[in-house]
């Protein structure tokens, strides 16, 4: 059968850094509440000066990923985009990634799946790949998440961030690749997290930030709970349906939205943290563009080997949460 591998990795990050110091000045909060909460030390923040819209963004990762798998972008057939924040209600962010990149050939769409955004969409390509549709395909999870913060709720206004990530897809006979993806959501718990209507001024230390009609509301303790439970049921499927044991991952690439659920979803998996990749630190939670950017960053880090096995898991608002188990190869 024909496999789908990832053949080139690529990001984008907004110019601006927001430091915990900075959110000082923004809520009732401090550096040291806010890395024993969540992890996060700074945050990238795109500004409406700097050409750092969605379309923007997932545009610079995808041509760092096409450059990297060597592909021009008139070869691809497909393009998917996760996001919950596109720069439009419609066109789909997809068709305008498409146009900035050329790629006439492609048919090209979005996936709201809020956090899960970028592996619901690997799922959608992988399966392409493998009924033959897609050839070579582009997966893309972005958001600007700042332009749905209530800036005035230090319960996520700490959390939530900006950025993009790609991989390039492209079908093959070697095994390997992708080897399964697992999808789940529950929409009797869309309260949980979801956005409402209204959004408050921006404070003064954000000039420039493009804000959208509504707001991002979450339950963060009871999210918090489910997201651990989620997250580790669906890798242990995963890790069953290939029958592979923790032990037999290399490297777990998680959602980075906390770094108290990664540390659960680890314990729970009895995987060590020095196999669990994470740069929330640096970039906090950009919700649907987290794997995609922690993969690019492992892969240029050497930390990504070629057949090695590699567990991505994601859990967002829907709720909605999945897993993938690659073979790495590149």
């Amino acid at each position: 059968m024909v496999q789908a591998h990832i053949v080139g990795t690529g990001s984008a990050m907004p110019e601006r850094v927001l430091s915990n110091k900075d959110m000082e000045s923004i809520v009732d909060t401090s550096d040291e509440w806010i890395v024993r909460r969540s992890g996060i030390k700074e945050r990238r923040i795109s500004s409406t000066g700097r050409d750092e819209s969605t379309t923007s963004l997932a545009t610079r990762a995808s041509l760092d990923a096409l450059k990297m798998a060597g592909i021009p972008a008139e070869d691809l057939d497909m393009m998917v985009v996760g996001t919950v924040t596109p720069d439009r209600q419609f066109p789909s962010a997809a068709c305008m990634v498409q146009k900035e990149l050329g790629a006439r050939n492609a048919f090209a769409f979005d996936v709201s799946a809020g956090c899960a955004g970028f592996l619901y969409a690997l799922s959608m390509v992988d399966n392409a790949v493998k009924c033959g549709m897609s050839k070579t395909a582009l997966v893309v999870g972005v958001e600007r998440l700042s332009s749905v913060v209530n800036w005035q709720d230090r319960s996520t206004c700490v959390l939530l961030a900006d950025g993009a990530g790609a991989v390039v897809i492209h079908a093959g006979p070697n095994k390997g690749g992708i080897l399964s993806t697992h999808l789940k959501s529950d929409g009797t718990a869309w309260e949980l997290l979801y956005a409402s209507y209204g959004n408050s001024a921006p404070p003064e230390i954000l000039q420039g930030l493009d804000q959208k009609p509504f707001f991002l509301k979450m339950e963060g303790n009871k999210i918090f709970k489910r997201a651990i439970q989620c997250l580790s049921e669906i890798s242990r499927e995963a890790l069953e349906h290939n029958s592979l044991e923790s032990e037999d991952i290399a490297l777990v690439v998680p959602h980075q939205a906390n770094i108290r659920i990664i540390q659960g979803l680890a314990s729970n998996l009895q995987i060590p943290m020095e196999r669990v990749y994470t740069n929330i630190h640096k970039y906090g939670n950009t919700s649907s563009g987290t794997i995609p950017i922690a993969l690019h960053e492992a892969n240029r880090e050497g930390l990504l080997k070629k057949g090695a096995h590699v567990l991505i898991v994601s859990f967002g608002a829907g709720l909605t949460w999945a897993a993938a188990v690659l073979t790495w190869s590149i």
